[in-house]
């Protein structure tokens, strides 16, 4: 009969076992460790959510309203007056002219005599000048032109030289002060001697 070993040697060599068995169970959970450990590695990280970009264009630029266009008034076209027609005279008479057109002119002018034209419109933009055909075989005298009464002074005069005969017509330029609006325009003349000095068969303003 075999005697039974001794109880240390029985501990020992179970010890042993079970120490094998953990160094095994240990490296296999390592092992399994390990495996996981790859798998997370491997799998991809989800990206963080980016919130969207909103693109927004630049509210476009208001047109610029256009400056007003300031147009400059269109002067006036200014009519011949007669002088015959005029609104009043004094002292004055008309006849036949030899003129070209023919008609009449108004003629034995002197001094203290007066022609008037009512509502003569010069418009927005102003004449400077004024046309005037005369005729006369006298020296000396003058023809003012006033605005709005007789007796107001003067913007411009016409000294009167001879043209050769009563009937030997010339178109005579006074220079006026620039006049716009609307005005009752006078004629009037003067002569140092009082004599009769000259003829006028019409008038005309101008720019």
């Amino acid at each position: 009969m075999v005697p039974p070993p001794a109880p240390s040697v029985y501990r020992t060599k179970a010890y042993r076992v079970r120490q094998r068995s953990f160094v095994a169970l240990a490296g296999l959970g390592l092992l399994a460790t390990g495996y996981g450990l790859g798998r997370w590695q491997d799998s991809p990280v989800p990206a963080a959510a980016v919130p969207p970009v909103v693109v927004t264009s630049a509210p476009s630029a208001a047109p610029s309203a256009a400056p007003p266009t300031t147009e400059a008034p269109a002067p006036t076209v200014y009519p011949k007056l007669e002088a015959e027609a005029a609104d009043g005279n004094v002292g004055i008479q008309s006849q036949e002219t030899t003129d070209e057109g023919g008609g009449q002119n108004v003629g034995w002018i002197a001094g203290g005599d007066q022609l008037r034209f009512d509502n003569v419109d010069f418009g927005p933009v102003p004449a400077t000048k004024l046309d005037v055909r005369v005729s006369s075989d006298a020296e000396g005298g003058r023809m003012e032109i006033r605005l709005d009464g007789a007796d107001q002074p003067p913007i411009g005069t016409l000294n009167v030289t001879r043209t050769g005969g009563w009937q030997n017509w010339r178109t005579d330029q006074v220079d006026i002060t620039p006049t716009a609006g609307k005005h009752t325009v006078f004629l009037t003349f003067a002569r140092d001697d009082g004599g009769e000095f000259l003829n006028i068969n019409w008038l005309r303003f101008v720019h």
